[in-house]
Protein backbone atom coordinates (compact mmCIF):
# COMPACT_ATOMS: atom_id res chain seq x y z
CA UNK A 1 0.00 0.00 0.00
CA UNK A 2 1.42 3.27 -0.90
CA UNK A 3 2.01 5.53 2.26
CA UNK A 4 -0.65 9.04 1.99
CA UNK A 5 1.14 12.25 2.34
CA UNK A 6 2.76 13.30 5.87
CA UNK A 7 0.33 15.18 7.69
CA UNK A 8 1.53 19.10 8.29
CA UNK A 9 2.79 20.26 11.25
CA UNK A 10 0.72 22.59 12.95
CA UNK A 11 1.95 26.12 12.12
CA UNK A 12 4.50 27.87 14.47
CA UNK A 13 4.97 24.62 16.55
CA UNK A 14 8.37 23.26 16.84
CA UNK A 15 9.34 19.66 18.15
CA UNK A 16 12.31 18.58 19.82
CA UNK A 17 14.66 16.53 17.73
CA UNK A 18 14.25 12.91 17.97
CA UNK A 19 17.07 9.64 17.19
CA UNK A 20 16.02 6.91 15.82
CA UNK A 21 13.98 5.36 18.03
CA UNK A 22 11.98 8.24 18.28
CA UNK A 23 12.91 9.45 21.88
CA UNK A 24 14.02 13.09 22.47
CA UNK A 25 17.85 13.64 22.13
CA UNK A 26 19.25 15.73 25.17
CA UNK A 27 19.79 19.16 24.83
CA UNK A 28 22.78 20.81 23.99
CA UNK A 29 24.20 21.67 27.24
CA UNK A 30 24.49 25.39 28.09
CA UNK A 31 27.40 27.94 27.63
CA UNK A 32 29.00 27.41 31.05
CA UNK A 33 29.20 30.27 33.16
CA UNK A 34 32.53 30.68 34.62
CA UNK A 35 34.99 33.07 33.51
CA UNK A 36 31.87 35.15 33.32
CA UNK A 37 31.97 38.66 34.91
CA UNK A 38 28.59 40.23 36.83
CA UNK A 39 28.16 42.79 39.31
CA UNK A 40 26.60 42.60 42.49
CA UNK A 41 25.94 44.23 45.68
CA UNK A 42 27.20 42.25 48.56
CA UNK A 43 25.41 40.92 51.29
CA UNK A 44 26.62 39.77 54.70
CA UNK A 45 28.89 37.54 55.78
CA UNK A 46 28.19 33.61 55.78
CA UNK A 47 30.19 30.63 57.67
CA UNK A 48 33.25 29.74 55.09
CA UNK A 49 34.62 32.99 54.51
CA UNK A 50 32.92 34.29 51.72
CA UNK A 51 29.83 36.76 51.80
CA UNK A 52 26.23 36.28 49.93
CA UNK A 53 25.07 37.88 47.25
CA UNK A 54 22.63 37.62 44.79
CA UNK A 55 22.56 37.95 41.08
CA UNK A 56 19.43 37.30 38.70
CA UNK A 57 17.70 36.03 41.64
CA UNK A 58 20.62 33.53 42.34
CA UNK A 59 22.81 33.16 45.36
CA UNK A 60 26.50 34.15 44.57
CA UNK A 61 29.44 33.26 47.33
CA UNK A 62 32.16 35.69 46.61
CA UNK A 63 35.16 35.41 48.25
CA UNK A 64 37.56 38.37 48.92
CA UNK A 65 34.75 40.88 49.07
CA UNK A 66 32.92 42.73 52.56
CA UNK A 67 29.40 43.24 53.38
CA UNK A 68 28.23 46.71 51.18
CA UNK A 69 30.40 46.93 48.48
CA UNK A 70 29.52 46.81 45.12
CA UNK A 71 31.81 44.44 42.86
CA UNK A 72 32.60 42.56 39.94
CA UNK A 73 32.64 39.24 40.17
CA UNK A 74 34.35 36.58 38.00
CA UNK A 75 32.01 33.61 38.90
CA UNK A 76 34.90 30.16 39.46
CA UNK A 77 32.06 27.60 39.86
CA UNK A 78 28.49 27.07 38.91
CA UNK A 79 26.39 25.55 35.42
CA UNK A 80 23.10 27.31 34.62
CA UNK A 81 21.03 24.62 36.61
CA UNK A 82 22.79 25.53 39.91
CA UNK A 83 21.08 27.36 42.62
CA UNK A 84 24.00 29.13 43.50
CA UNK A 85 27.24 30.02 42.17
CA UNK A 86 30.83 30.68 43.25
CA UNK A 87 33.11 33.87 42.89
CA UNK A 88 36.33 36.03 43.44
CA UNK A 89 35.83 40.09 43.35
CA UNK A 90 37.64 40.82 41.25
CA UNK A 91 37.06 44.96 40.83
CA UNK A 92 35.95 47.04 43.84
CA UNK A 93 33.55 49.40 42.65
CA UNK A 94 32.41 50.38 46.05
CA UNK A 95 34.54 49.70 49.16
CA UNK A 96 33.63 48.96 52.22
CA UNK A 97 35.40 51.68 55.02
CA UNK A 98 36.79 48.52 56.71
CA UNK A 99 38.98 47.43 53.40
CA UNK A 100 42.63 46.97 53.54
CA UNK A 101 45.46 46.17 51.13
CA UNK A 102 46.19 42.29 52.01
CA UNK A 103 49.62 42.80 53.55
CA UNK A 104 50.52 39.14 51.53
CA UNK A 105 51.39 39.33 48.23
CA UNK A 106 49.41 35.82 47.84
CA UNK A 107 46.56 36.55 49.29
CA UNK A 108 43.47 37.61 46.54
CA UNK A 109 41.78 36.23 44.17
CA UNK A 110 43.92 34.00 41.70
CA UNK A 111 42.76 36.07 38.47
CA UNK A 112 44.84 39.25 39.43
CA UNK A 113 47.16 37.39 42.46
CA UNK A 114 48.86 33.91 42.75
CA UNK A 115 45.29 33.13 44.90
CA UNK A 116 47.18 31.09 47.64
CA UNK A 117 43.90 29.84 49.34
CA UNK A 118 45.56 29.97 53.06
CA UNK A 119 43.67 33.03 54.12
CA UNK A 120 40.46 34.32 53.30
CA UNK A 121 40.51 37.58 55.24
CA UNK A 122 43.65 39.48 54.14
CA UNK A 123 41.49 42.65 52.80
CA UNK A 124 39.72 43.15 56.05
CA UNK A 125 40.95 45.32 58.65
CA UNK A 126 41.51 43.15 61.79
CA UNK A 127 39.29 44.24 64.36
CA UNK A 128 36.18 43.92 61.67
CA UNK A 129 37.54 40.55 60.91
CA UNK A 130 36.28 39.72 64.68
CA UNK A 131 33.18 41.37 63.72
CA UNK A 132 32.44 39.98 60.96
CA UNK A 133 33.15 36.30 63.24
CA UNK A 134 31.26 37.04 65.27
CA UNK A 135 28.20 38.07 62.87
CA UNK A 136 28.85 34.40 61.85
CA UNK A 137 28.71 33.18 65.41
CA UNK A 138 25.44 34.99 66.06
CA UNK A 139 24.04 33.30 62.62
CA UNK A 140 24.80 30.12 63.22
CA UNK A 141 23.49 29.55 66.35
CA UNK A 142 20.19 31.49 65.56
CA UNK A 143 19.61 29.35 62.64
CA UNK A 144 20.84 25.95 64.40
CA UNK A 145 20.04 26.47 67.82
CA UNK A 146 17.28 29.02 67.89
CA UNK A 147 19.23 31.07 70.05
CA UNK A 148 19.82 35.03 69.96
CA UNK A 149 23.66 35.17 71.61
CA UNK A 150 24.79 38.89 72.01
CA UNK A 151 28.99 37.85 71.24
CA UNK A 152 32.10 39.72 70.70
CA UNK A 153 35.31 37.86 68.94
CA UNK A 154 38.41 38.26 71.97
CA UNK A 155 42.04 38.81 70.47
CA UNK A 156 44.61 36.52 71.75
CA UNK A 157 47.86 38.07 73.32
CA UNK A 158 51.03 38.28 71.82
CA UNK A 159 54.05 39.92 70.01
CA UNK A 160 53.48 43.42 67.93
CA UNK A 161 53.54 40.54 65.06
CA UNK A 162 50.62 39.04 66.46
CA UNK A 163 48.18 41.84 67.15
CA UNK A 164 48.96 42.35 63.08
CA UNK A 165 47.69 39.26 62.84
CA UNK A 166 50.83 38.25 61.39
CA UNK A 167 53.68 35.45 62.00
CA UNK A 168 51.33 33.51 64.49
CA UNK A 169 50.84 29.75 63.23
CA UNK A 170 53.19 27.90 64.64
CA UNK A 171 52.41 24.58 62.78
CA UNK A 172 52.12 24.87 58.91
CA UNK A 173 51.31 21.61 56.72
CA UNK A 174 53.09 22.25 53.12
CA UNK A 175 51.61 20.83 50.34
CA UNK A 176 54.45 20.14 47.76
CA UNK A 177 53.69 20.05 43.68
CA UNK A 178 55.25 17.93 40.81
CA UNK A 179 57.98 20.01 40.59
CA UNK A 180 59.37 19.67 44.50
CA UNK A 181 58.23 22.97 45.19
CA UNK A 182 56.52 23.79 48.51
CA UNK A 183 53.77 26.23 49.31
CA UNK A 184 49.84 26.00 50.19
CA UNK A 185 46.78 25.34 48.13
CA UNK A 186 44.78 27.17 46.28
CA UNK A 187 41.12 27.54 47.08
CA UNK A 188 38.57 24.43 46.71
CA UNK A 189 41.67 22.91 44.72
CA UNK A 190 44.70 20.39 44.29
CA UNK A 191 46.84 23.10 42.67
CA UNK A 192 49.78 24.27 45.05
CA UNK A 193 50.75 27.78 44.72
CA UNK A 194 54.15 27.93 45.96
CA UNK A 195 55.19 30.53 48.25
CA UNK A 196 58.73 32.37 48.98
CA UNK A 197 56.91 33.05 52.17
CA UNK A 198 53.86 32.99 54.62
CA UNK A 199 53.35 35.93 56.55
CA UNK A 200 50.71 34.43 59.17
CA UNK A 201 53.38 31.65 59.59
CA UNK A 202 56.12 32.12 62.79
CA UNK A 203 58.85 32.92 61.53
CA UNK A 204 60.84 30.05 62.81
CA UNK A 205 58.73 27.90 60.39
CA UNK A 206 60.47 30.23 57.28
CA UNK A 207 63.95 30.00 58.85
CA UNK A 208 64.05 26.21 57.94
CA UNK A 209 64.00 26.66 54.54
CA UNK A 210 61.50 24.18 53.18
CA UNK A 211 59.66 27.00 51.02
CA UNK A 212 62.90 27.28 49.21
CA UNK A 213 64.34 23.43 48.92
CA UNK A 214 63.04 21.41 46.34
CA UNK A 215 61.22 18.19 47.89
CA UNK A 216 61.53 15.58 45.65
CA UNK A 217 59.67 12.49 45.85
CA UNK A 218 57.53 14.42 48.58
CA UNK A 219 53.54 15.29 48.81
CA UNK A 220 54.06 17.75 51.53
CA UNK A 221 56.07 18.75 54.25
CA UNK A 222 54.99 19.76 58.23
CA UNK A 223 56.86 22.69 59.65
CA UNK A 224 56.30 22.87 63.58
CA UNK A 225 58.10 25.40 65.80
CA UNK A 226 57.47 24.41 69.21
CA UNK A 227 59.06 25.58 72.37
CA UNK A 228 61.50 23.13 72.56
CA UNK A 229 63.73 22.45 70.30
CA UNK A 230 64.03 25.78 69.81
CA UNK A 231 64.57 25.76 65.76
CA UNK A 232 61.62 24.45 63.72
CA UNK A 233 61.16 20.70 62.87
CA UNK A 234 60.23 19.06 59.17
CA UNK A 235 58.08 16.24 58.55
CA UNK A 236 58.55 15.50 55.06
CA UNK A 237 55.32 13.51 53.43
CA UNK A 238 55.05 10.29 52.88
CA UNK A 239 56.86 10.05 56.67
CA UNK A 240 60.04 7.59 55.94
CA UNK A 241 60.56 6.61 59.24
CA UNK A 242 59.80 7.66 62.86
CA UNK A 243 58.22 10.98 63.63
CA UNK A 244 60.18 13.16 65.69
CA UNK A 245 58.40 14.33 69.03
CA UNK A 246 58.43 18.44 70.20
CA UNK A 247 57.66 20.01 73.69
CA UNK A 248 54.99 22.38 74.85
CA UNK A 249 55.16 24.53 77.71
CA UNK A 250 51.83 26.18 79.42
CA UNK A 251 51.52 28.45 82.14
CA UNK A 252 48.00 29.45 83.83
CA UNK A 253 47.17 31.63 86.76
CA UNK A 254 44.54 29.00 88.80
CA UNK A 255 42.54 29.75 91.86
CA UNK A 256 46.09 28.36 93.81
CA UNK A 257 48.78 30.18 91.94
CA UNK A 258 50.47 29.83 88.43
CA UNK A 259 49.91 26.37 87.17
CA UNK A 260 52.50 25.40 84.83
CA UNK A 261 53.24 21.86 82.61
CA UNK A 262 55.11 20.48 79.57
CA UNK A 263 53.70 18.21 77.41
CA UNK A 264 55.23 15.66 74.83
CA UNK A 265 53.57 15.77 71.39
CA UNK A 266 54.26 14.52 67.56
CA UNK A 267 54.97 16.93 65.49
CA UNK A 268 52.22 15.31 63.35
CA UNK A 269 49.67 15.37 66.04
CA UNK A 270 47.49 18.07 67.22
CA UNK A 271 48.57 21.19 69.04
CA UNK A 272 46.68 24.81 69.00
CA UNK A 273 48.80 26.41 66.65
CA UNK A 274 48.41 30.20 67.63
CA UNK A 275 51.16 30.25 71.06
CA UNK A 276 48.20 32.24 72.95
CA UNK A 277 45.41 29.85 72.42
CA UNK A 278 46.58 26.43 74.59
CA UNK A 279 47.20 28.69 77.63
CA UNK A 280 43.96 31.02 77.24
CA UNK A 281 41.65 27.72 76.21
CA UNK A 282 42.73 25.54 79.68
CA UNK A 283 42.66 29.09 81.89
CA UNK A 284 39.22 29.13 80.69
CA UNK A 285 38.61 25.79 81.37
CA UNK A 286 39.58 25.39 84.73
CA UNK A 287 37.62 28.61 85.31
CA UNK A 288 34.11 27.64 83.98
CA UNK A 289 34.50 24.29 85.41
CA UNK A 290 35.55 24.78 88.94
CA UNK A 291 36.61 21.36 89.55
CA UNK A 292 37.16 20.43 93.32
CA UNK A 293 38.94 17.86 95.24
CA UNK A 294 37.44 14.45 94.35
CA UNK A 295 35.44 14.79 92.11
CA UNK A 296 35.17 13.27 88.63
CA UNK A 297 36.03 14.64 85.62
CA UNK A 298 35.74 13.50 81.91
CA UNK A 299 38.36 14.61 79.12
CA UNK A 300 37.00 13.75 75.37
CA UNK A 301 38.75 14.27 72.51
CA UNK A 302 41.75 14.43 75.22
CA UNK A 303 44.60 14.64 72.36
CA UNK A 304 47.78 14.74 74.40
CA UNK A 305 46.34 15.68 77.34
CA UNK A 306 46.74 18.87 78.35
CA UNK A 307 43.03 19.11 80.15
CA UNK A 308 43.56 16.24 81.63
CA UNK A 309 46.70 16.98 83.43
CA UNK A 310 45.39 20.21 85.15
CA UNK A 311 42.21 18.25 86.12
CA UNK A 312 43.93 16.04 87.46
CA UNK A 313 45.82 18.52 89.75
CA UNK A 314 42.79 19.94 90.58
CA UNK A 315 40.63 16.91 91.78
CA UNK A 316 43.90 15.60 93.74
CA UNK A 317 44.30 11.84 94.26
CA UNK A 318 41.08 11.62 95.61
CA UNK A 319 39.48 12.12 92.58
CA UNK A 320 39.45 10.78 89.18
CA UNK A 321 39.92 12.00 85.61
CA UNK A 322 38.75 9.84 82.56
CA UNK A 323 40.87 10.86 79.14
CA UNK A 324 39.19 9.56 75.88
CA UNK A 325 41.00 10.09 72.94
CA UNK A 326 40.70 8.26 69.36
CA UNK A 327 44.40 8.97 67.71
CA UNK A 328 46.76 5.91 69.02
CA UNK A 329 49.66 8.59 68.19
CA UNK A 330 47.99 11.18 70.52
CA UNK A 331 46.88 8.45 73.11
CA UNK A 332 50.93 7.35 73.89
CA UNK A 333 51.70 10.36 73.68
CA UNK A 334 49.09 11.17 76.76
CA UNK A 335 50.24 8.22 78.52
CA UNK A 336 53.45 9.97 78.79
CA UNK A 337 52.64 12.90 79.72
CA UNK A 338 50.39 12.18 82.66
CA UNK A 339 52.16 9.14 83.98
CA UNK A 340 52.66 11.02 87.28
CA UNK A 341 49.16 11.04 88.01
CA UNK A 342 47.77 7.92 89.03
CA UNK A 343 44.09 9.61 89.10
CA UNK A 344 43.87 9.90 85.56
CA UNK A 345 42.91 6.59 83.26
CA UNK A 346 43.88 7.38 79.46
CA UNK A 347 41.53 5.57 77.23
CA UNK A 348 42.34 4.94 73.75
CA UNK A 349 39.16 4.50 71.03
CA UNK A 350 36.07 6.37 68.65
CA UNK A 351 34.80 8.90 71.70
CA UNK A 352 31.29 7.88 71.09
CA UNK A 353 31.60 4.29 71.09
CA UNK A 354 33.57 4.81 74.44
CA UNK A 355 31.12 7.04 75.71
CA UNK A 356 28.36 4.63 75.24
CA UNK A 357 30.07 2.17 76.84
CA UNK A 358 30.88 4.23 80.03
CA UNK A 359 27.35 4.85 80.48
CA UNK A 360 26.19 1.30 80.02
CA UNK A 361 28.79 0.92 82.60
CA UNK A 362 26.99 3.34 84.79
CA UNK A 363 30.16 5.84 84.94
CA UNK A 364 29.60 9.52 86.20
CA UNK A 365 31.06 12.70 86.20
CA UNK A 366 31.23 16.07 87.64
CA UNK A 367 32.86 18.22 85.07
CA UNK A 368 33.07 17.85 81.46
CA UNK A 369 35.62 19.25 78.46
CA UNK A 370 35.39 18.24 74.98
CA UNK A 371 37.45 19.49 72.23
CA UNK A 372 36.51 17.68 69.10
CA UNK A 373 37.67 18.21 65.82
CA UNK A 374 36.45 20.14 63.31
CA UNK A 375 32.53 18.08 62.31
CA UNK A 376 31.95 18.41 66.05
CA UNK A 377 30.80 15.99 68.78
CA UNK A 378 27.87 14.70 67.09
CA UNK A 379 24.10 13.04 68.15
CA UNK A 380 25.63 10.28 69.69
CA UNK A 381 28.29 11.62 72.05
CA UNK A 382 25.46 14.39 72.94
CA UNK A 383 23.35 11.24 73.84
CA UNK A 384 25.53 9.54 75.90
CA UNK A 385 27.23 13.19 77.90
CA UNK A 386 23.77 14.07 78.86
CA UNK A 387 23.12 10.72 80.54
CA UNK A 388 26.57 11.24 82.76
CA UNK A 389 25.36 13.42 85.61
CA UNK A 390 27.96 16.42 85.24
CA UNK A 391 26.65 19.84 87.00
CA UNK A 392 28.53 21.90 83.76
CA UNK A 393 30.15 20.68 80.43
CA UNK A 394 32.55 23.00 78.56
CA UNK A 395 33.20 22.65 74.65
CA UNK A 396 36.00 23.95 73.04
CA UNK A 397 34.66 24.02 69.48
CA UNK A 398 36.61 24.90 66.37
CA UNK A 399 33.50 25.28 63.80
CA UNK A 400 30.56 27.32 64.88
CA UNK A 401 28.33 25.79 62.29
CA UNK A 402 29.33 21.91 64.30
CA UNK A 403 28.70 24.18 68.01
CA UNK A 404 25.70 25.03 67.17
CA UNK A 405 23.98 21.80 66.05
CA UNK A 406 25.87 20.11 68.81
CA UNK A 407 23.91 22.55 70.76
CA UNK A 408 20.49 22.09 69.35
CA UNK A 409 20.55 18.47 70.17
CA UNK A 410 21.80 19.46 73.77
CA UNK A 411 19.04 22.14 74.43
CA UNK A 412 16.45 19.38 73.12
CA UNK A 413 17.82 17.32 76.00
CA UNK A 414 16.86 19.52 78.86
CA UNK A 415 20.42 21.40 78.81
CA UNK A 416 21.27 25.72 78.21
CA UNK A 417 23.74 27.21 76.96
CA UNK A 418 25.11 29.93 80.37
CA UNK A 419 28.51 31.25 78.65
CA UNK A 420 29.86 31.45 75.54
CA UNK A 421 32.94 33.21 74.61
CA UNK A 422 34.60 33.30 71.53
CA UNK A 423 38.36 33.68 70.63
CA UNK A 424 40.22 34.92 67.59
CA UNK A 425 42.80 32.14 67.77
CA UNK A 426 43.55 31.75 63.85
CA UNK A 427 43.78 35.74 62.35
CA UNK A 428 43.13 36.84 58.52
CA UNK A 429 41.26 33.20 58.44
CA UNK A 430 37.43 33.08 58.55
CA UNK A 431 38.29 30.44 61.94
CA UNK A 432 37.23 31.20 65.35
CA UNK A 433 37.34 29.14 68.41
CA UNK A 434 34.49 28.93 70.72
CA UNK A 435 34.65 27.94 74.66
CA UNK A 436 30.80 27.42 75.52
CA UNK A 437 29.66 26.51 78.63
CA UNK A 438 26.34 23.79 79.57
CA UNK A 439 24.08 23.16 82.49
CA UNK A 440 20.97 21.09 82.83
CA UNK A 441 18.74 23.66 82.51
CA UNK A 442 16.92 22.25 86.28
CA UNK A 443 20.11 22.89 87.40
Amino acid sequence: MTPGPRRPRPSGRRTAPRDRRGAPRPAAPPDPLVGRTVEVEVGPIAHGGHCVARHEGRVVFVRHALPGELVRVLVTEGRAKDSFLRGDAVEVLRASPHRVTPPCPYAGPAATTPGCGGCDLQHVALPHQRELKAAVVREQLQRLAGLEVDVVVEALPGTPEHERGLRWRTRVELAVDAAGRAGLRAHRSHDVVPLDDCLIADERVVATGALSTVWTGCTGVDVVAADEPEAAVEVPLPVDGPVPSVVQHVAVDGPEGEWEESFLVSARGFWQVHPAAAPTFLAHVLSELDPQPGERALDLYAGVGLFAAALADAVGVTGAVLAVEGDAVAVEDATANLEDRPQVEVRGGDVARELSAMVDQGVVADVVVLDPPRTGAGRDVVDALVRLGARRVVYVACDPAALARDTSYLLERGWRLSHLRAVDAFPMTHHVECLATFEPAAG
